[in-house]
Formats: C-alpha cells, structure tokens, sequence
C-alpha cells in the first residue's frame, strides 16, 4: 500500500508523568535570561487555589521569580485577551505559564503570542478578525493542563468565545503558539470532579474518533488516535467513577493530549462543526456539546455513507473503531459498526450527558445552528452532510 503524501506539525517537548510538575521552575527558568525573571501565571477562577498541589507550584515559582497571576473563569473571550495584553504587555515576562483547564491553556497560549506585540486578538482572529497574517514573535510559553479533555496544550490554535445571541468561537492559530513546553502531571488531574470528568473524556474520544475518519487522516493519525481510543476504552469509566485511580487518569491525560495532535494535524468532524455554533449561542461546556452529539452523530455518519457511498474508506475505519472497543479483531465490518453504536450510546447514557435542551436549545435555533456550523471541522467531515440532516441530529439530542 502507498502511503499519500502528508504533513505533520512538530510537537512540543513533552514532560510525562506523576511528579513531572516538580520540573516547572527548572524549565521556566531556561527562559529567564538578560536578567528577566518575570512570570505571568493563567490559572482556572477557583480550582488553583483548592489544590494544595497547586499551591506547592505557586510557592515555588514565587521563591525564584517575579510571579504576576491572571485569572480565567470560563471560556476566554477576545475582550478578556486584550485587557491582558494591556496590562501585562509593560510587565514583558520571560515566560508565560498555563496551569488548568482548557480554557486557561487557550488564554494563556494566545496572550502569550501577542504580548510582545501588545496588539489587540481582533487583528488575527478568524473570521471575525481584521484578517492580519500572525508573524510573532510570541512569549514562551509552558502548558501545564489540570484536565483530561481538550487536548489544547498540543494544539496551535487558540479558541476564544463571545457567547450571546450574535456570538462566536473562533480560533487564532499559528505555530508560534505552540507551547515550547508541555508537564502532562495526571496527579494534578485527580481532584478533577466525576461530571467534568465524563464531560472532558468524552471530548477527548470526540476528538480521536473524528480525527481518525476526517477525511484529512493519515497514517500518523490514525496510529496515535487508535492508541488514544484504546486508552478511553480501558479507563475512561474508572477515571469518572474512581477519580483517585493514578493509572486511569494518567490514561485519559495521555488521550487527550494525543487527541490535540491528531486534530491539529487531521482536522474534525461534524460534532466539532456544531460545537462551534453551540457554544457561541448557549452556555453549554464544549465537552458536553461533544459527549451528547457523538453517538448521534456518529450514527448519522455511517447511515450517510452505507446510502450514498459505501466505497467511502471511513466506514472501515468506523468498523475498525467498533473492533477496537469492544476488543474483538475478528468481528465483521456490520457488527463492528453496530458495536461501535452501542458503545457510543452506552457512554452517552452511562455518563448522563444532558440534552441540548438543559442549556435553552429549541427547534427554533435549528436554523441559525446549522447555519453557522459549517467551519473548518464541518469540512473534514467524511461525508457532506445536508442542512436537513444536520438539523436532524441537533433535533434529537434536544
């Protein structure tokens, strides 16, 4: 078999494993030359201050540098990325460290690319953005992710949010933001509550299996996606339901940190479409967007193929994905889709993903929902999907 002709980003240096936070000064300490020892230090609103490993962090940063700390409580808006920018751009920090969420990744990552620029987001985003070409320089920067979802910490792009009737989530992106370096600490995931848990391994698994059917997929992928899935169905249930198991959490920390590779690197899919507009407009968590619509969507997918084109080569792999949950490399390609179906809906009911619905969905959204959903992600969908059956698939998670 030849292999197409692909490319894959470079990825960060990545440190991984319980206790490779102890690893943080050392590393930012590698950017503090010319006598410049200053931090700006993103942190989630509350979870930092709970975790006594967390705490650890901030006493030993504050011992051997000029530490300025910024807040994120949810998703990080344009206007929250500018007023930073603002503030800290005279500060001129040596480094700029992210130890959270995602959405704390996500700030951190696009402050850190516009903080020696002292510029405004707007200039660059897409979309909605003045539609400035990025050429840095940016801050360095080091990813310390708190949870097991996004995957954000090895992706170049930024999202950011303005939620409301005329809202958007759109991306600034560039390898210049990539993170220099990546601690993948799954101890410090282990406060991480069951319902985030769910939501953020649902995510991850999201993003795995889209990646792994887009139709930008490619042997690179596939390998570090299958591994990924693999991982999920081995430890997702434990993560959620025994929070305190180091091996599972170290599990879904290295899933979702694969997740962000092959997304960046593949493209996504049809959840990732609708999660975009459905995040703008209502106040739902991206990883509850995902873990309702997966199955649903998933389902849609491969009826879509088997009518229109059952040469299409993302329903082997879809049959593949059924084999590889269920353990059985043997099983034909019908039962192994059929068994990949009912490991999505079980998940989904397991971990009692709520319905669009709970966050103010209606029938009447539909129309704009669909509307703004076909993005970047919509585009590596492994079939095009129309306006009634996307309208379909939103109807029945309501």
């Amino acid at each position: 078999m030849s292999i197409k002709p692909f490319n894959f980003a470079a990825t960060p240096h990545i440190h991984f494993g319980a206790g490779q936070r102890a690893r943080l000064k050392e590393l930012a300490g590698t950017f503090a030359q010319g006598g410049n020892n200053r931090l700006l230090l993103l942190t989630g609103g509350q979870s930092f201050d709970d975790s006594a490993m967390c705490q650890a962090l901030w006493d030993d940063l504050s011992a051997g540098f000029d530490v300025q700390r910024l807040r994120v409580a949810g998703e990080p808006s344009p206007a929250l990325i500018d007023a930073a920018v603002t503030e800290y751009h005279a500060f001129n920090p040596c480094c700029v460290i992210a130890i959270g969420g995602g959405s704390t990744v996500d700030a951190a990552k696009a402050i850190a690319g516009l903080l020696p620029l002292g510029e405004s987001v707007m200039e660059y985003l897409e979309g909605v953005g003045k539609g400035r070409t990025y050429c840095g320089p940016a801050t360095p920067f080091i990813a310390v992710p708190t949870t097991a979802g996004t995957g954000g910490e090895t992706s170049k792009n930024a999202v950011l949010s303005v939620i409301g009737e005329h809202g958007y989530k759109k991306s600034f992106r560039d390898e210049m933001l990539v993170a220099r370096h990546i601690i993948l600490d799954p101890e410090l995931t282990l406060s991480c509550p069951p319902e985030l848990t769910a939501a953020c391994g649902m995510d991850a698994f999201t993003q795995l299996l889209e990646s792994y059917v887009s139709s930008r997929a490619n042997p690179m992928t596939d390998a570090l996606a299958l591994s990924g899935m693999q991982m999920v169905r081995d430890h997702l249930l434990t993560a959620v339901e025994q929070g305190e198991r180091i091996e599972a959490r170290s599990a879904m920390l290295y899933a979702s940190s694969l997740s962000g590779l092959t997304l960046a690197n593949a493209g996504l899919g049809s959840v990732h479409g609708l999660a975009s507009p459905l995040g703008a407009f209502f106040p739902i968590p991206h990883g509850v967007v995902c873990g309702t619509l997966l199955h649903a969507a998933t389902q849609l997918n491969i009826s879509a193929m088997q009518s229109r084109e059952p040469g299409n080569p993302a329903l082997g792999k879809y049959a593949e994905a059924g084999r590889l949950l269920v353990d059985d490399a043997m099983m034909p390609d019908d039962v192994a889709l059929d068994a990949l179906l009912a490991v999505l809906e079980g998940w989904c009911e397991g971990l009692k993903m709520k319905r669009l619905g709970e966050y103010g969905v209606a029938q009447d959204d539909i129309p704009r929902i669909v509307a703004n959903s076909r993005g970047n992600s919509m585009q590596t969908n492994p079939i095009v999907l129309s306006d009634e059956e996307i309208a379909g698939l939103i109807s029945c998670r309501l």
